[in-house]
């Protein structure tokens, strides 16, 4: 057996025998790496402890302080999970379970759907499956050998799985917990060394699912769960989950009467007047942004011809989410996107470099076929809206135009109190264009996001068809992050729409499209904020700014004339007349979060104040109605979190 070298992230190299393990590595490095060690990434590649390395290679330990130690539990979780369900309910076909960005799942096909008794009972094992500390293992099996085992097994959907994806291989690769008995199912892992390294896990869920997610396909059970490096990060977790309850935005928008929703019409909100209130300030603001800055703004129809979306590309890349139109003869298409609309609105005027940055904004409707199974509140709709914009300009002015959107953003943001990062999608394996061009595309982007000073992450691959994109990821008050804003780079669709502007030298040119969202859609800004505020937005967002709450009915004129003077000064006023008890007037307005309740008696209308409280700091005492008002526009103009909301 000859030597090979091999070469640690420090620079540094060892000469140890071929096929010397990623663990033996470990130990060689130290006894307490060994220890600790979870698996190696060999040559960029993860692999388990247990990879023997042939030749000279670059290696890395994973512990659990590695970027890749939290997928990695999650996914041998899953597998944790699977070997618990297996082994209480003996029938169970085993599906898929990967690992995702908050846990991992797992798909079965079982005699009844679970029940909360069977998820504390599956949970239960899974700890005693932990604690006697079984080893996973990789075993490498004859195809042949494979599918017949997992077929004299009753497990049909693994057959099909190794059918699909080991097509021409001689050998696949399979998981054992302990031996096949315990569990084993096909998977190219890697894994965790063995169960005791899985401590921190909870099982949170269940829900009905589909073999390779196609409603005509098997009927399965889900089981969601997540997983953590330490208990501590569980616990925050789980906390955080239990104030995502509280501040759920289906729950709050029926309770504050933002919004609801009807069977005969899935996936499309109807906006009740406070909702549509809040809906219109957003589109309001987001317009008092953009034409100072140059936009102008456009509607396109809501219905076109295929011919439309064959010419853009989204008819063989999208036609399955468009919701389609027969009429007299024709295909039509709801619009699931403004952009190609925008295409035409230009090409039906004749252009100058001289009118270019052009930006049009729309706001229209859109629509897109989402699948029943996956609607969810207004964060997963089938109508939504956008703030919406196409920019079209010059190659010259491509980087100083990215860098005002990045402006953009950053103000935007800033003026909701979000946190906020950016991440630029690169070049997918399906792209239109040449792969030089998306490289220069690429780094424009870059450029710009460093002039604007905004720190970023890359996205391998996840960049549209079309062209790379810069998405800006929000930060909401218990630390979910939410994608909302997208730059997006093209070059391709002013080729595919024949897109032409008259230059300096009087010959045509192509403009370049940059495709751009801050909010994203209406509905899910809106859910987001929802959820940010916990329903306790902000003045200047409060659907209601401030209620007057009369004593009693001989304080009602009065009250009259202190809504009038502060709704004729901009603010958005209601009267609670009701005859009920001054306390229960502020429980109500304070369980509907309106900012500030103004509580006025016999004192107030015979010195001219209210006396004021705020939903959340209590009574602050007397003020004259025009001290309150210029205060109450001060802060609306202020915007941001004030620390009265926050407290909310």
């Amino acid at each position: 057996m000859g030597q090979i070298t091999i070469t640690l992230p420090d620079g540094s190299s060892r000469t140890m025998p071929a096929g010397t393990t990623v663990r033996e590595v470990a130990g060689a490095i130290s006894p307490g790496l060994a220890k600790a060690a979870l698996a190696g990434v060999v040559d960029g590649r993860l692999v388990d402890l247990v990879h023997p390395i042939p030749k000279d290679a670059t290696v890395r330990i994973v512990t659990n302080r590695s970027p890749e130690a939290l997928a990695l539990h999650r996914h041998s979780t899953a597998h944790l999970l699977a070997a618990a369900v297996t082994r209480l309910f003996p029938g169970a076909q085993c599906g898929i379970g990967p690992a995702t960005d908050e846990g991992f799942f797992y798909d079965f096909v079982v005699e009844r759907p679970f029940v909360p008794a069977d998820l504390e009972a599956i949970e239960q094992k899974m700890h005693e499956l932990a604690a006697q500390d079984l080893a996973y293992e990789r075993q490498m099996w004859p195809r042949g050998e494979a599918m017949a085992f997992f077929d004299q097994r009753g497990e049909p959907l693994k057959v099909q799985l190794i059918e699909e994806k080991t097509e021409g291989q001689r050998d696949v690769s399979c998981y054992t917990i302990k031996d096949r008995d315990t569990f084993v199912d096909f998977c190219t892992g890697p894994h965790v060394p063995s169960t005791g390294r899985l401590e921190a896990f909870k099982l949170l869920g269940t829900s009905n699912a589909y073999w390779k997610g196609d409603a005509r396909n098997q009927p399965m059970q889900r089981i969601y769960g997540t997983s953590f490096l330490t208990d501590r990060d569980l616990k925050a977790y789980l906390t955080q989950i239990e104030e995502a309850k509280k501040r759920d935005h289906r729950k709050l928008g029926r309770e504050l009467g933002l919004f609801t929703f009807h069977a005969w019409a899935p996936g499309a909100a109807f906006w009740l007047p406070k909702g549509t209130t809040l809906y219109n300030l957003l589109a309001e603001y987001m317009r008092g942004l953009l034409f100072p800055e140059g936009y102008v703004e456009v509607k396109t129809p809501l219905v076109f011809n295929k011919a439309l979306w064959e010419r853009s590309g989204h008819w063989s890349h999208y036609r399955q989410h468009m919701f389609l139109i027969e009429s007299e003869g024709e295909t039509m298409s709801v619009k699931p996107m403004n952009c190609p609309g925008h295409f035409l609105a230009y090409a039906s005027q004749v252009h100058s470099y001289r009118d270019l940055p052009l930006r049009y904004h729309e706001q229209t409707p859109l629509h897109r076929n989402e699948a029943s199974g996956v609607l969810s509140g207004l964060t997963r709709v089938r109508q939504f809206s956008q703030d919406d914009a196409h920019c079209f300009v010059t190659e010259e002015q491509i980087g100083e135009e990215v860098e005002r959107l990045i402006r953009l953003v950053q103000r935007v943001y800033g003026d909701f109190g979000l946190q906020f990062g950016a991440k630029l999608s690169t070049m997918p394996d399906e792209h239109l264009g040449d792969e030089a061009t998306w490289r220069r595309s690429e780094r424009e982007l870059i450029a710009a996001l460093e002039r604007a000073g905004m720190a970023y992450a890359i996205n391998e691959k996840d960049g549209a068809f079309y062209g790379p994109k810069i998405d800006f990821d929000v930060t909401d008050a218990i630390g979910r992050k939410w994608q909302c804003a997208t730059i997006q780079l093209d070059r391709m669709q002013p080729e595919n729409f024949d897109l032409k502007y008259t230059g300096a030298d009087n010959a045509e040119h192509r403009p370049v499209v940059i495709h751009r969202a801050i909010f994203g859609s209406f509905e899910r800004f809106i859910a987001i904020l929802i959820e940010h505020y916990a329903g306790a937005f902000p003045l200047w967002l409060a659907p209601v700014q401030a209620v007057v709450l009369p004593i009693s009915d001989r304080h009602l004129s009065y009250a009259t004339s202190v809504r009038d003077r502060l709704a004729g000064g901009g603010l958005r006023v209601e009267i609670d007349e009701r005859q009920e008890k001054i306390g229960y007037k502020i429980r109500e307005a304070q369980l509907r979060k309106v900012p500030y309740m103004l509580v006025v008696g016999d004192r107030e209308a015979a010195e001219g104040t209210v006396s004021v409280r705020t939903r959340a700091g209590g009574d602050t005492g007397p003020s004259p109605i025009g001290d309150f008002l210029a205060a109450a526009r001060a802060e609306v103009a202020r915007k941001g979190v004030t620390n009265e909301t926050a407290a909310a």
